[in-house]
């Protein structure tokens, strides 16, 4: 008994000496970055886990356990009381990882190779002018031609290299430059001599000027009999890309990829103008860049093409790529020969990836794995705290919001005719309003695409459809990306609203909030009622005398009302997504298979 007595006293004693003394660690300070699990700060503070569980039992936490996360103030709190110094450290910010915001001394600068994207229309002829400049034969192994998804590569001229990367399309190269990543120099905007000017040659031209890159345009397939210089010449005039031979300031460069013809002189042209830009990095320091492509390999995992725009990635390097960190075991060049080290505007493949990367994701190289991977936790806590800070499109709010500061409105115009387009962009461009510009970057005839809004958001515009409709997709890609769609069918209405964004008097507006499109599968014709649409609601929901539009290939034919609605032969006020039903139109009979019927509503919102 007076054994059992002894332990009981000593166990009590332990107790008390856990419970009141507060052990002093030595004069080392404890830093820490953000949030951490109660087991790791035991470790890193070296204080047993039960005596901080303890500690948070005294205070009424008693489902503490030692996996829990302990915010901030709880960790301050804990290092109180057991007499520990602490501080919180600065960590990297994650603009520290964008090759554009590092500062470099002047004398460290040494001379890089230009990075050129090569963008156009399909079937101009970008692959193929990449493959004869390689003298390789890429384009022979494209599925169906085309080019299916980004490959980058170099070329030694006269001693010096160009890369190249080769887009699927103007698309990627946005979505790119969406993410911050500002990867290229030049852009060459290749045309076909026999086909001119197409849609997608005028989205590259756009897509290029607005991230104010140097544009070279390559007009291709000159050997064809049909092949007409003067055309290309007249039609690039109207969006002021003017030929050095009509006075102009933009370089032409005729080819024909496919005979090897005028390659030598392209290149030539693509080393002076990297000469007049004066493009310089800094190849002593650690690599930083931009994920170029990324991919899950079966055999190798996921993997990257990385383009290093700065410094030097060497094999052994740790690397933090957007927000998880890695090391650089074996890294090859686009014909898979190991390389040991990569200077700046060099592509590479990085294998063994904690996770696949996304095209426009920065990379920075550290010394060490402590470094990376303290900066790959940081930027995971500041993106589970905060939503992907990508560049987003801006809104009439936000244009109200900063009255005195906005100097130029971005606009994307989309309509259903080249003269509505050009009579709504003429009428934009004569707003006047002292210290504000109306930017047009796009006006293109069409419905509005996702390609619109990647461009958007990239370049912070607002979208303005003139009789156009985005369909479903497109509304949630805007969503996503933050993107405002403007939609109008009165000019003077489309005018007035910007002219009134760009004076900062935002009266109450009519606002159109869609309820939901149905498509038309089959039609009927009955003698007393007219054309019965046989419908699938797609999205959303439509509604009896509900306003809607008739949308054929993205184009509004007509507007009216929805006349009746009927699910199973029985009369519905409404009728949403996944269910079938029939639906006449007020004075409109002439309904296709395959139009989209839109439902909305007008509602006055006050503008605050």
């Amino acid at each position: 008994m007076a054994n059992n007595t002894k332990k009981f006293d000593k166990r009590s004693q332990n107790a008390s000496f856990q419970k009141d003394k507060k052990p002093v660690k030595n004069n080392l300070v404890f830093k820490y970055q953000g949030d951490l699990s109660l087991g790791d700060l035991a470790n890193k503070i070296s204080i047993p886990a039960t005596d901080i569980i303890s500690f948070l039992f005294l205070k009424k936490m008693v489902t503490t356990t030692i996996n829990q996360t302990l915010g901030e103030d709880l960790i301050k709190e804990i290092c109180s009381h057991f007499q520990i110094k602490f501080e919180k450290e600065e960590i990297e910010k994650e603009a520290d990882l964008i090759p554009s915001n590092i500062e470099d001394d002047e004398a460290l600068l040494q001379e890089r190779p230009p990075v050129v994207v090569v963008m156009g229309h399909v079937d101009h002829g970008k692959t193929t002018l990449i493959d004869a400049i390689r003298d390789s034969h890429v384009a022979d192994k494209e599925a169906g031609l085309i080019t299916q998804h980004i490959g980058a590569y170099q070329k030694e001229v006269n001693g010096k290299k160009i890369t190249f990367l080769d887009t699927p399309g103007h698309e990627a190269f946005t979505a790119m430059r969406a993410r911050g990543a500002s990867v290229t120099d030049i852009a060459l905007i290749v045309v076909a001599a026999d086909d001119g000017v197409m849609p997608q040659t005028v989205e590259a031209i756009n897509h290029a000027k607005a991230a104010n890159v140097e544009i070279i345009v390559v007009i291709n397939k000159i050997d064809k009999p049909t092949a007409d210089i003067e055309r290309v010449y007249q039609e690039l005039s109207e969006y002021d890309l003017i030929p050095e031979e009509w006075g102009g300031s933009t370089i032409f460069c005729k080819v024909s990829a496919k005979m090897k013809k005028g390659i030598d002189e392209l290149l030539e042209t693509i080393l002076v103008v990297s000469e007049l830009l004066e493009l310089k990095a800094n190849p002593s320091r650690k690599a930083l860049g931009s994920v170029i492509e990324a991919s899950l390999d079966k055999k190798e995992g996921a993997k990257a093409t990385l383009l290093v725009q700065n410094g030097t990635l060497r094999v052994g390097d740790y690397l933090v790529i957007g927000d998880y960190y890695c090391k650089v075991r074996r890294m090859v060049n686009e014909y898979k020969q190991n390389l040991s080290q990569a200077l700046p505007s060099t592509p590479v493949v990085v294998t063994g990836i904690e996770n696949v990367p996304q095209a426009g994701d920065h990379f920075r190289a550290f010394n060490s794995e402590k470094e990376a991977r303290e900066v790959a936790n940081a930027r995971q806590l500041s993106s589970r705290d905060k939503a992907l800070n990508v560049s987003k499109g801006t809104s009439l709010e936000e244009l109200f919001a900063s009255e005195g500061e906005i100097k130029n409105i971005n606009i994307i115009l989309k309509g259903d005719t080249t003269g509505s387009v050009e009579a709504v962009k003429s009428a934009l461009l004569k707003l006047a309003v002292e210290g504000v510009k109306i930017n047009i970057i796009h006006a293109q005839t069409g419905g509005i695409t996702e390609s619109d809004i990647i461009l958007a958001s990239a370049s912070h515009a607002l979208i303005y459809g003139f009789n156009v409709r985005p369909s479903a997709q497109v509304r949630q890609k805007a969503d996503e990306e933050k993107v405002e769609i403007h939609l109008h069918n009165i000019i003077y209405a489309l005018t007035e609203e910007i002219e009134n964004a760009m004076k900062g008097l935002m009266k109450p507006v009519e606002v159109e909030e869609v309820l939901g499109q149905g498509e038309v599968r089959q039609t009927f014709t009955a003698s007393k009622i007219g054309t019965i649409a046989g419908c699938y609601i797609t999205d959303g929901l439509v509604k009896r005398n509900a306003l809607c539009r008739i949308i054929r290939d993205g184009v509004v034919i007509y507007s009216s009302s929805i006349k009746s609605l009927k699910r199973e032969k029985n009369d519905a006020s409404e009728v949403k997504k996944g269910f079938e039903c029939g639906i006449t139109i007020e004075n409109f009979n002439d309904i296709h298979e395959g139009d989209i019927i839109e439902a909305y509503e007008i509602k006055l919102v006050e503008r605050k």
